[in-house]
């Protein structure tokens, strides 16, 4: 069960990071990036709630998982590399994620 949440979240977090990132584009670009953007966020949007995990449990694992895929596209998209005050504090966001997930 673990895994199976854990991939469905990194799924989610991947489409949700990489929509945004598309309405980035199309911000600066063709306007069908933002289009496509929207259609990746709206595929988010279902399967993130489809996924059968109480809400409570599902948000606190997500954002954990969310921040390190942000980071990755940011690091591949943008070029962006994390300061130490974002490794820092993500290394919190992901300790309380680990906390929920395996402590209930």
């Amino acid at each position: 069960m673990i895994l199976k949440t854990l991939a469905i979240l990194i799924l989610a977090a991947a489409l949700e990071v990489g929509g945004d990132a598309l309405v980035r584009i199309g911000l600066r670009g063709p306007a069908y990036w933002m289009a496509a953007g929207a259609l990746v966020l709206f595929a988010y949007g279902i399967l993130v709630n489809q996924s059968g995990v109480d809400f409570n449990r599902l948000m606190g694992i997500y954002i954990a998982v969310f921040f390190v895929v942000s980071q990755v596209i940011s690091l591949i998209l943008f070029k962006q590399l994390p300061d130490d005050r974002i490794i820092l504090g993500g290394g919190f966001i992901v300790t309380g994620g680990l906390l929920i997930l395996l402590m209930t």
